[in-house]
């Protein structure tokens, strides 16, 4: 391969990593949210266009935050451990380069949406400023990773828009559900960098919460359990949902012990534990409407 072919590998493997496409535990994480949209609102039977859609939005849409988030930090990612290696950070990639790449990502999400009803479309609108405006928001407030979940959980109400169903109080209980569990993985997230951003001024619910980090994360774990069940009791779900529930209690009881200390290493260890879950939880809704309501 020549020098220019080098090169150029080199750079798509930049882009790559800018994307985050190597550590694809984001992905999943706003997958599994989506899932439960899809399956809850279509009753079990979730269309094959729009499960393409949302499938390849979720991995568009989290491919765009990660660039835009590095866009915003790249002043700043190299005073972290954990981001020092970022390709803005070292040079792969330059300002121009990467909010390009963001640009051509957004752009292939209107795509994917216009596929869509015009309803659809204009809720997107939402979902973008919420995936754009997040990693500015570290900066003014100790509360980005509400704006995370904002974020991450729009997926739910669109899903229901593009089915044709009303918002109704189930949307949003799923919603908020989703939400709170966002912020207290997102808080674990935030623990591991900690200290690296009281040293250069980056705001988060970790620094927030203090002392009492580990017991609002538990809060905001049993408020979304909570109502995930209060949903499920609606909507008459089987006990294969319930089974989901226990579950993911005892996946939240393993995520205290954790970060019990507060290491960071077991910190971040617990952030990537979330992934099994939404994973719980989607196979217990969909094996629900599989098994239990045809």
């Amino acid at each position: 391969m020549n020098n220019s072919g080098q090169l150029s590998a080199a750079k798509l493997n930049a882009y790559w990593r800018l994307m985050r496409a190597d550590k694809p535990i984001g992905i999943y994480l706003l997958l599994w949210p989506c899932v439960w949209a899809l399956w809850i609102a279509s009753a079990g039977m979730p269309d094959l266009h729009l499960l393409i859609v949302f499938v390849c939005g979720v991995v568009v849409m989290r491919s765009a935050g990660c660039v835009i988030n590095d866009y915003a930090d790249r002043k700043v990612d190299g005073l972290v451990e954990r981001s020092s290696t970022r390709p803005l950070v070292t040079g792969e990639v330059t300002e121009k380069e990467a909010l390009g790449l963001f640009f051509l990502l957004l752009l292939c999400a209107l795509l994917l949406v216009l596929t869509l009803s015009w309803q659809t479309v204009l809720m997107s609108v939402g979902g973008v400023i919420l995936a754009t405006i997040y990693p500015f928001m570290k900066r003014y407030t100790h509360l980005p990773q509400v704006v995370l979940g904002a974020a991450f959980g729009w997926s739910i109400p669109m899903v229901f828009v593009a089915t044709g169903q009303p918002l109704n109080w189930v949307v949003w209980a799923l919603y908020f559900a989703n939400l709170a569990w966002t912020v207290a993985y997102d808080t674990e997230y935030a623990m591991v960098d900690k200290n690296d951003d009281i040293k250069v001024g980056v705001k988060s619910t970790a620094i927030l919460f203090a002392q009492y980090d580990k017991l609002i994360i538990m809060l905001l774990q049993i408020t979304c359990l909570a109502l995930l069940m209060i949903v499920a009791m609606w909507l008459e779900l089987s006990w294969t949902f319930y089974l989901a529930m226990v579950a993911s209690v005892g996946l939240f009881l393993y995520q205290q012990q954790l970060i019990k200390d507060r290491d960071r290493s077991l910190c971040f260890k617990a952030f990537l534990h979330n992934h099994y879950v939404g994973l719980v939880i989607a196979i217990g809704i969909i094996v629900h409407y599989t098994f239990f309501t045809r």
